[in-house]
């Protein structure tokens, strides 16, 4: 080989070491920034000059000229970013699971002291006082007093459900946009990777990077899969759907119910749709929906990934009430993997039971002939009985309420066009009652105190009929029925609590293994870097002895 050729090699070899400084310097200088890749300097021999072939040879005789400097390559594990995204998915999905259960335990505020199971005791003592004096005025006062309680806290706590459904709503509808600009963000980035790489002499790892922690986020919101094409695109599928593809982005819709306001994520491209008179899309999202919230959740299956998932389970599709429980196929259907639903159906069944019991109970004891536990109400001008009512619905059966008069007045419109089950929010104290407590006097036209009614007033709060859900057989009474309910929301809690533990601790394990391979590590870097300069220095040196021998050939020449 030449001298000349012999300056080559070293040239090559300053410039190798030159690029592989570059990069352990950009490790360095990203040692925290989050989702990036260690970059290593692939090196590989020049081409080889054959001198001479000899048959007899393992090889021929070669002359290399040098190094070269291949590519920048990412160390990842694609089997690990894999793992990574299911299992983040995984964690986040029960993870929101668990906040929800717990936001639930601060509603009934069991943890707090102020609790639902408070006004209940009140009531259930105030209704066994009256079993022992049914006609006292300052007893019948206070079963009055506790009963407006007992209505003002249950609604307070199913009107909590309610409040965090629509919390739970609005953090659904951040989640469906931050996953539009993610998906958007990715095809920008495809195609500027595409561009950089079309050359097939750079590798665009920094883009490469941002893309990779959009895939770690998005793995967290909802089940993901992807490949990587030939040309360096990066094709996404969000729940088993087209999202991002080579050539467009599939967007996720937003459909709002007119009545709950509740967001229902669609794919637009599947959705059919009519234009309205006010030039707005209304779109039917039947068929076309992102998540299957019907799908049994299971680890196996992989349904159980995601975070805004979980969150469309816990929110529910409507405001539940004791009449979902009713069918067990539709509560299995509709219902039961919803915990906010769930706890929504269960408590207003409790109410319920406890308003309708207590009226039913006043009701057969009545005698409209004498107007023994009767009211006075209005129908059709003419005034009539009907049996008294502690409770009372804010629409009831045509009757409303004149608060001039302090009469219920019959309205057929009413009871045509609005609602007139004895649900949670739709329950109010008998005004009459509350006007006047010792209506409920216990007194019969014949001077005799009622122990009879008032005795099965005390043990409706004793007996046995309740189931907590169709999938429990179990019957039991008032009071237990709101301990079963509690204890339900705690021992789900912490079964959740201990799988958000677990899958924290995978979660750990796969980001520290996957950290093992992507990380910069300082030392590493600091060792390589002192490897690469004493390389630089070594060609360099290589290329000086070089060039004194070309300048001492050259002057022994010239003398």
């Amino acid at each position: 080989m030449s001298l000349m050729a012999n300056l080559f090699v070293g040239q090559s070899g300053l410039q190798t070491s030159q690029n592989a400084l570059n990069t352990t310097a950009h490790n360095m200088s990203n040692l925290d920034t989050t989702g990036y890749t260690r970059q290593q300097v692939m090196q590989s021999d020049m081409y080889y000059n054959t001198v001479a072939r000899n048959p007899a040879a393992i090889s021929p005789k070669q002359l290399g000229q040098g190094v070269a400097y291949s590519k920048v390559r990412q160390v990842r594990d694609q089997f690990l970013d894999q793992t990574y995204r299911r299992e983040s998915g995984r964690s986040a999905y029960y993870t929101a699971s668990y906040e929800t259960m717990s936001q639930v335990e601060t509603i009934l505020g069991e943890m707090h002291g102020a609790t639902f199971n408070n006004a209940m005791d009140n009531i259930q003592r105030a209704i066994d006082e009256l079993a022992k004096t049914p006609t006292d005025s300052v007893v019948q006062g206070l079963v009055i007093q506790r009963a407006a309680a007992f209505i003002d806290s249950a609604q307070g706590v199913y009107q909590g459900l309610c409040d965090y459904q629509d919390n739970l709503n609005m953090q659904i509808e951040a989640d469906v946009k931050k996953m539009n600009e993610y998906a958007h963000q990715l095809f920008t980035l495809n195609q500027r990777i595409v561009r950089v790489e079309a050359g097939g002499k750079e590798t665009a790892n920094d883009l490469r990077d941002a893309r990779n922690q959009i895939l770690d986020e998005l793995g967290a919101m909802a089940r993901i899969s992807y490949k990587e094409d030939t040309f360096g695109n990066v094709t996404v599928q969000l729940e088993g759907h087209d999202f991002v593809s080579r050539n467009m982005v599939f967007e996720i819709g937003l459909e709002q119910d007119n009545i709950t306001g509740f967001y229902t994520p669609f794919w637009k491209s599947d959705a059919d749709y009519t234009i309205g008179e006010d030039g707005i899309k209304h779109y039917n999202t039947e068929g076309a929906e992102v998540f299957n919230l019907r799908a049994t959740i299971s680890s196996l299956a992989n349904t159980d990934v995601g975070g805004t998932k979980a969150k469309l389970l816990a929110r529910g599709t409507k405001r539940a009430n004791y009449t979902d429980l009713l069918d067990e196929n539709a509560y299995n259907r509709d219902i039961s993997q919803s915990i906010v639903m769930n706890m929504q159906a269960e408590f207003d069944q409790l109410i319920h039971a406890v308003t309708t019991k207590i009226n039913g109970i006043l009701a057969g004891a009545a005698d409209q002939k004498t107007g023994y536990l009767c009211e006075k109400v209005v129908v059709n001008g003419e005034e009539t009985y009907q049996p008294i009512q502690l409770f009372k619905k804010k629409v009831t059966e045509g009757y409303d309420y004149n608060s001039l008069t302090g009469e219920w007045e019959y309205n057929q419109e009413d009871v045509n066009e609005k609602e007139t089950q004895y649900t949670t929010m739709n329950l109010i104290v008998n005004p009459a009652l509350l006007k006047e407590p010792t209506k409920l006097g216990l007194r019969r036209p014949d001077g005799k105190e009622d122990y009879q009614t008032a005795a099965k007033l005390a043990e409706a709060f004793q007996t046995d009929e309740l189931h907590l859900n169709p999938n429990i057989r179990m019957k039991t009474n008032f009071a237990d029925y709101y301990s079963d309910l509690v204890s339900q929301v705690a021992n789900t809690g912490s079964a959740l609590y201990k799988i958000c533990e677990t899958q924290a601790g995978t979660v750990e394990a796969t980001c520290y293994a996957r950290e093992q391979i992507m990380g910069v590590s300082s030392d590493e870097e600091m060792t390589n870097m002192i490897k690469f300069q004493n390389a630089y220095n070594a060609a360099s040196r290589y290329i000086n002895v070089v060039n004194e021998m070309l300048a001492h050939l050259l002057n022994s020449l010239a003398g």
